[in-house]
């Protein structure tokens, strides 16, 4: 789930109600809420989910990836894999209704079926590999988008049998990339997941300026150090490591979307040493920041037959 990037999470809301419909008791349940939801944080839970982001832009994370997300885009988490969703919308353009479809379901869930259908081991592999995120190509994403409106319409038997479509169509694909760099069991605390909550939307007001971890310790009234252990343990990622990620994922919309220069662009993330830019990138996307925009034109670029 995600939300705008202004967005203060509500401490005093209970995670588990995010997932939990004391009113519907079927294997499967499917969710759905726009970019403002009191619903929207980062979280993790033992359940796995399939996110079908149906409106807006912006920031995802899944476990310890940082990337941009845009309509049609398909992404199964596994059980304990933390994800969040964050918004970059126009305060004076109208927010969608909709903004994410979500089917969600249980391992347990899956274990019964596999006792009596067999054929269930199909879904082994997919269902393995959702420990650290998959995101599918968006011509898969346009496929199954019916099926989650038609989904969000049914219950019971009807929903099973729509379910059990898009899993099969998603276990024959060979369109797909992983997202995390590993799986992990972060901390489940509910108190826990709010402060990297409150955390992670403040990096996210401030990474493009001078932040250092200091001033997010201070904002959860931390010591430095202890922080700096809270966050690696809660996120799979260490501090310094998500802001620098953040700030070179923004410098890849700069160095495709405008013409600024490198080192304008450096400065505008948030860094403030060129050459530590320059290395913090290529680490990151094994190129420098130069051949980045020079093969991002020539994916643009369409020759004009003679």
């Amino acid at each position: 789930m995600g939300g705008r990037s202004d967005l203060q999470p509500d401490t005093s809301f209970k995670l588990e109600l995010e997932l939990s419909d004391t009113l519907y008791s079927g294997s499967v349940r499917y969710l759905q809420h726009g970019a403002d939801s009191p619903l929207i944080r980062w979280h993790c839970h033992k359940e796995y989910e399939l996110h079908l982001i149906v409106s807006t832009s912006g920031k995802v994370f899944i476990g310890d990836y940082i990337g941009n997300f845009s309509p049609m885009q398909l992404v199964l988490t596994g059980p304990h894999l933390p994800h969040n969703w964050i918004s970059a919308i126009d305060p004076e353009v109208e927010v969608p209704p909709i903004r994410d479809r979500i089917m969600q379901f249980s391992g347990d869930f899956i274990q019964q079926c596999r006792t009596v259908i067999p054929e269930i081991s199909q879904l082994d592999r997919l269902l393995k590999q959702a420990s650290v995120g998959i995101l599918f190509d968006q011509s898969l994403a346009l496929e199954v988008e019916p099926l989650f409106r038609q989904a969000a319409e049914t219950s019971g038997f009807s929903r099973l049998v729509i379910f059990f479509t898009i899993m099969e169509k998603l276990s024959h694909t060979s369109k797909y990339r992983f997202l995390s760099s590993t799986s992990f069991d972060p901390l489940l605390d509910e108190h826990a997941i709010d402060r990297v909550n409150i955390a992670v939307n403040y990096i996210m007001r401030h990474y493009q300026i001078g932040l250092n971890l200091e001033d997010v310790a201070e904002e959860l009234g931390m010591k430095p150090a202890y922080f700096s252990k809270f966050f690696k343990r809660s996120t799979g990622i260490g501090f310094i490591e998500f802001v620098n990620n953040l700030r070179i994922n923004r410098a890849c919309e700069q160095l495709v979307e405008t013409n600024d220069s490198i080192t304008d662009i450096c400065f505008q993330v948030g860094f403030n040493n060129i050459a530590n830019f320059n290395r913090r990138f290529y680490c990151l996307k094994e190129m420098t920041p130069s051949d980045y925009r020079r093969q991002a034109a020539l994916r643009y670029y369409q020759p004009v037959s003679s």
